[in-house]
């Protein structure tokens, strides 16, 4: 079980300023959350494969073709600037 005690060097590690009623609401909270745990320890996994994710997932992607959009003067157009045909954007290299 967490104490109060233990819920205020949590709360100094992580810079939080807490109030007592707080610490007393976190160490109730905490405590819950760590029986929970003790719970899951009692579990037999041990013809259970590790993994990452409870379920199998896996991205949908499409393949990345290189298409040239046909109306070049309306991109320009939503830019805040430009400079002939290309985008003006501020200069971010240190000039040394």
């Amino acid at each position: 079980m967490i104490d109060r005690e233990q819920v205020r060097k949590v709360a100094h590690l992580a810079r939080l300023e807490l109030q007592a009623h707080e610490e007393e609401q976190f160490t109730t909270q905490l405590g819950s959350i760590l029986d929970y745990f003790e719970q899951l320890s009692e579990l037999d996994v041990t013809d259970v494969e590790p993994t990452a994710r409870a379920i199998d997932v896996s991205n949908v992607t499409r393949p990345d073709n290189l298409q040239p959009f046909s109306d070049r003067e309306a991109i320009l157009k939503g830019a805040p600037e430009q400079e002939g045909d290309f985008f003006k954007v501020p200069k971010i290299l240190n000039a040394e």
